[in-house]
């Protein structure tokens, strides 16, 4: 089997961006804050709001709700964050990364320490062994690849020390959201 750029049209299987949830960490109820979520990805906050607003990657354990609100992302969340990461800083345009994340998360990949993107700075491929990998350089269109266990092994580093926090936890909305919303509700 050789490797299928990510935005060739497939057989689409519903299902999550990677395999099974971390051990010992709730991902529907647990997760990360923003400013954690940046630095175990390697990016700014800036760039985090901007994917956030634009759909590139939605927190998806909580969503912010108004000014003062705290998005909180998954061990996933920030997975895909550091690849797309790499990805941008290999050169592979935003829309190019939006496809293969979008890509990505219709196929269910199941195994995630044996999935390597390679792209050619173009196209973005996903191979699932090493034979693959070796295919598409052979067929001279891998650049560069991304061993997406590996992000796994440093984002999970990253993390160990780093403070998880509960969806239940109450929201923090500033006064002058109190306010907005009060006379929203009046309206």
């Amino acid at each position: 089997m050789s490797a299928q750029p990510l935005d060739a049209p497939g057989e689409a299987r519903q299902g999550m961006l990677f395999g099974d949830p971390l051990e010992g960490l709730d991902e529907e109820e647990t997760g990360y804050r923003g400013p954690i979520a940046c630095s175990a990805a390697g990016i700014t906050y800036r760039q985090l709001d901007y994917w956030a607003r634009t759909g590139l990657l939605q927190p998806s354990i909580r969503a912010a709700r108004g000014s003062g609100s705290q998005r909180l992302y998954s061990f996933r969340d920030i997975l895909v964050l550091k690849v797309v990461k790499k990805l941008l800083d290999a050169g592979v345009s935003l829309q190019q990364v939006r496809t293969a994340v979008a890509q990505l998360q219709d196929r269910g990949v199941d195994d995630l320490a044996a999935i390597t993107l390679m792209s050619d700075g173009a196209s973005v491929y996903e191979c699932t062994s090493t034979d693959e990998v070796i295919d598409l350089l052979q067929g001279g269109q891998g650049v560069f690849g991304i061993a997406v266990g590996r992000v796994w092994r440093e984002v999970e580093g990253s993390l160990a020390e780093l403070p998880v926090e509960h969806a239940e936890a109450p929201i923090m909305i500033d006064e002058l959201a109190e306010r907005r919303q009060r006379k929203r509700d009046v309206s």
